[in-house]
């Protein structure tokens, strides 16, 4: 049973420093950034509640043809990405730098329960990424 906590307690150790670690090929001219967080809180994208671990995805290339350019999967830490919750075209926004993953979220007024994510920004990055009213329709 000890192992068991142990075991437990490391792998929700890992997921929190991976969601402080985004990769970014910027500086090499690839298009695709990508972190993996951990959603604390109950968290509206587009038209599902998540919590726990999830990967983010930014393709620029998919931006420029317009074409819906953030991915949001299930995270099983012990499998890697699972189920997608969510895609949209994001809505480029500039920013400061952020030494850190970073999400933007307001109550969830209309359910009366945790958050709905705004926008997203990857570590290391002038632009955030606001995700559209129409990822929440329902």
């Amino acid at each position: 049973m000890r192992s068991r906590i142990l075991l437990t307690t490391g792998v929700f150790v890992a997921v929190f420093v991976a969601g402080t670690v985004a990769t970014s090929d910027h500086g090499r001219g690839a298009t695709r950034q990508w972190a993996v967080v951990y959603l604390a809180e109950p968290t509206l994208i587009g038209s599902t509640i998540v919590q726990g671990p999830v990967l983010f995805t930014h393709d620029d290339a998919k931006l420029a043809r317009g074409e819906p350019c953030t991915t949001v999967r299930l995270f099983e830490p012990a499998t890697g990405p699972d189920e997608e919750i969510a895609s949209f075209h994001c809505i480029p926004v500039s920013r400061k730098i952020v030494h850190a993953f970073t999400l933007r979220t307001r109550p969830n007024t209309e359910m009366g329960l945790g958050c709905v994510l705004t926008e997203y920004q990857f570590a290391g990055d002038t632009e955030g990424h606001g995700v559209p009213i129409s990822a929440h329709a329902h």
